[in-house]
């Protein structure tokens, strides 16, 4: 009786482990053990890392605004309380954005804030 092995599908098997890890550095990307262990690591990697991108893009908005209303004579922490008072619901990624590409709008934005603190 002839040993079946299956090997059509452990090949495709092997080949998708192995083309998942091109770019691994050494043997993780070539040796069948050192590249399942590498891609597990990855893909757990993966998943955390999307997660840590919001938090790390919400933290650069931040000290953005922050840096550009000093320039204009107000605390981060004052231009979003008088945004809040007035009303005012735009996010930090275009408030950020504001600060970057067109100054003189984010003056306007920080003179509505400033208001919003004064009433």
């Amino acid at each position: 009786m002839v040993r079946i092995t299956n090997a059509v599908a452990s090949r495709k098997r092997t080949k998708k482990l192995l083309n998942r890890c091109k770019g691994f550095y050494g043997d993780r990307k070539n040796h069948l053990k050192l590249s399942k262990d590498a891609l597990m690591s990855a893909m757990a990697f993966n998943y955390k890392h999307r997660k840590l991108r919001k938090r790390d893009f919400r933290s650069l908005w931040i000290s953005r605004i922050g840096v550009a209303s000093k320039v204009h004579g107000l605390s981060y922490s004052k231009l979003i309380n008088g945004l809040k008072r007035q009303g005012c619901s735009i996010n930090r990624k275009w408030l950020s954005e504001l600060a970057i590409q067109d100054a003189n709008a984010f003056g306007q934005v920080v003179q509505a804030a400033k208001q919003g603190l004064v009433g």
